[in-house]
């Protein structure tokens, strides 16, 4: 008669340790939060350097960073310099360790204001200004039929990119004070607006 304590064919394996458990969520959302960074267009391996900080409560050396990603460590050293240049992470000092460790800014509400404001800077700044040199230099002719709606259009895009800069700028100083109550009534006014534009549609 078989053995009634041993583990049956096909049956599923033992469920993970806590250590196991741990270890695994924090592989899965270092791998989901590079994917959406990436589709953001933000650098992949910044991205993994970043989420593994995150959910590192203690600080990590390169190395550590290196052997847990499998990256080079020029890699490593340019986008940990990187996010310290964006304040997403800051470089730290343990006693009776000659190496450079490095921790992850805890505080959700500032690291999405230090991406908002890194990607204004970076991405929407020179779009704006390239479209306002663009506008500037065009001259509309009125012998040639498409010409005003040439420097309209592109007047538009001006006119959005602008919007959206004006849009950032104010919002950012309300995610960093962490002023919820005043985002969830943006939110909700938003909300409004398109539960009555769908009924009148």
């Amino acid at each position: 008669m078989a053995d009634s304590s041993s583990t049956p064919l096909g049956q599923d394996n033992p469920p993970a340790s806590p250590q196991e458990s741990l270890e695994k969520t924090r592989a899965d959302f270092v791998e989901f939060w590079s994917e959406m960074a990436h589709a953001w267009g933000i650098n992949r391996s910044m991205a993994q350097i970043h989420a593994l900080l995150y959910v590192h409560p203690e600080s990590m050396t390169t190395d550590q960073i290196m052997e847990a990603l499998g990256i080079s460590r020029g890699t490593a050293n340019m986008n940990l310099h990187e996010l310290i240049h964006w304040g997403l992470i800051q470089k730290v000092q343990k006693e009776g360790d000659r190496k450079d460790h490095y921790i992850a800014e805890a505080d959700v509400w500032e690291i999405v204001s230090c991406i908002v404001r890194n990607r204004q800077e970076r991405e929407i700044a020179p779009v704006q200004r390239k479209m306002s040199e663009l506008l500037d230099a065009y001259h509309v002719d009125s012998s040639l039929e498409e010409s005003e709606e040439v420097h309209q259009r592109m007047k538009n895009v001006l006119e959005f990119i602008e919007m959206f800069e004006r849009f950032s700028t104010a919002i950012t100083p309300y995610i960093k004070g962490k002023h919820q109550q005043y985002l969830k009534t943006l939110v909700r006014v938003a909300e409004a607006g398109q539960a009555l534009r769908g009924k009148s549609e």
